[in-house]
């Protein structure tokens, strides 16, 4: 019986990239509070919408936690991801999975709190991938900040996940919802920030 429950644990622990050149590799990642990646099923729909854009993008992945998707877009042809955590157990995870994958000068780390992050960026990122902890409002004020800052280019696209119980953020008039689906208890969601200039 214990045999059984220390596998379970390892299992959920551990995180399969799905497509690109890292297929299949499997990655540890730390059994912290809030940290639930995001399910294979949501991540092979995302890329399969992200497919045309996500070779050559810059991405940034915000509460990154297991890296699930960030190092996913990696592996697919991202030129360049920003990982934003504030736990130092999930980043110091991050970096030993980066080094394995050799990921080198591709993938940055940034041990902050994702609105203490926003506050100052100035980047314009390709692809944005939010997914906040449920239930704790985090995901209106970030969708702000990323709008104030123009966190996200022209043309560019947002991805987030929320509760499908929650009621969906506001969005400014520019972005505009493209895709979206359920998985579970999941709502996840598409957005294009479609440039009217």
């Amino acid at each position: 019986m214990r045999r059984r429950n220390t596998t379970s644990k390892t299992q959920r622990n551990q995180l399969r990239i799905i497509g690109g050149d890292w297929r299949g590799r499997k990655l540890d990642f730390p059994d912290a509070q809030g940290l639930r990646p995001t399910p294979d099923r949501v991540r092979e729909t995302l890329f399969n919408w992200l497919m045309p854009v996500i070779r050559g993008a810059r991405c940034l992945d915000l509460f990154a936690g297991s890296g699930a998707l960030g190092l996913e877009a990696l592996s697919r042809g991202a030129a360049e991801v920003v990982l934003v955590d504030s736990q130092p157990q999930v980043i110091a995870a991050l970096q030993k999975n980066l080094d394995l994958l050799q990921a080198g000068t591709r993938a940055q780390l940034q041990q902050r709190d994702a609105r203490q992050y926003l506050a100052h960026c100035n980047d314009g990122f390709d692809v944005i991938f939010l997914d906040p902890p449920y239930h704790q409002g985090l995901l209106q004020p970030c969708i702000d900040s990323l709008y104030e800052q123009n966190a996200l280019s022209r043309q560019g696209y947002l991805y987030f996940e929320s509760n499908r119980n929650e009621a969906l953020p506001h969005l400014p008039a520019a972005w505009t919802i493209q895709r979206q689906k359920t998985a579970g208890q999941v709502g996840y969601y598409l957005v294009r920030y479609a440039d009217q200039g």
